[in-house]
């Protein structure tokens, strides 16, 4: 577990972040890794992917944030089976294991949308470590009892199948890919009813920095517009976030 200071460190970025939304979240990855790739390779374009496709808001529980713990499928064959550890040492029991109430399991299912991830008995497992929230671009079996485990449940459908003969849990906490996104251990992951954002670990405080500075600047614009009875366009540009940013 984690210790103190990284604890408490992890829930004030995590409470910090509940105040913004995916949405904003995604244009300040966008900004930064801008921002990045221009200092560091002069080119402007080199910003990566960061919202995950075809992964949806299955339970409507507000703002979910946390850190990622991962776990990777793989097709299935009899000799993979046979060589994997099962019951609580397999990868599925491990990766739900490692996870507490800052963390957010993020299950890849290499863009099966059909494909079942699990059900009710495996994500006790979540319930039971107090998790903030499961994504996954599979699918999710007996979502109606899931779902009263009370964490966030985002996934490409759900299902009544079971995950064989299409995925098979490999490997714990380890880089995946989840809706055709990069997720690495301890990314930070935020999702709400517009879809789930990845913020890479190493830009997660400069995305905050910029995302609750840009969302203070888009209020002072709408109150300004409603005030004046204007149309926001006068206001929502460039020039004008530029004139914030610098205090005019």
């Amino acid at each position: 577990r984690e210790d103190n200071p990284k604890k408490i460190l992890k829930n004030e970025i995590i409470t910090k972040y509940k105040q913004l939304d995916a949405a904003t979240v995604f244009s300040g990855i966008r900004s930064v890794l801008i921002k990045k790739s221009k200092e560091n390779y002069n080119d402007v374009t080199g910003y990566e992917k960061s919202y995950m496709t075809n992964v949806f808001n299955q339970t409507n529980k507000g703002t979910m944030v946390g850190f990622a713990k991962t776990l990777r499928m793989l097709p299935p064959r009899m000799d993979l089976i046979n060589e994997l550890p099962s019951g609580e040492n397999s990868a599925e029991f491990l990766a739900m294991s490692s996870c507490n109430e800052l963390n957010v399991l993020v299950m890849d299912a290499m863009g099966l949308s059909f494909a079942s991830v699990g059900g009710d008995v495996k994500f006790l497992n979540l319930h039971i470590n107090k998790a903030a929230g499961l994504v996954t671009d599979g699918a999710i079996r007996d979502l109606e009892d899931v779902t009263k485990y009370g964490f966030s449940i985002f996934s490409g459908s759900r299902t009544a199948s079971v995950g064989i003969p299409h995925v098979y849990p490999y490997e714990s906490n380890v880089p995946i890919s989840c809706g055709q996104t990069l997720v690495k251990p301890d990314d930070l992951i935020i999702g709400d009813t517009e879809g789930v954002v990845v913020v890479p670990n190493f830009i997660i405080n400069e995305v905050l920095e910029w995302s609750t500075e840009h969302k203070k600047q888009e209020n002072y614009i709408k109150n300004r517009s409603i005030n004046e009875k204007v149309s926001t366009g006068k206001y929502y540009n460039n020039e004008f976030f530029r004139k914030l940013t610098k205090g005019n």
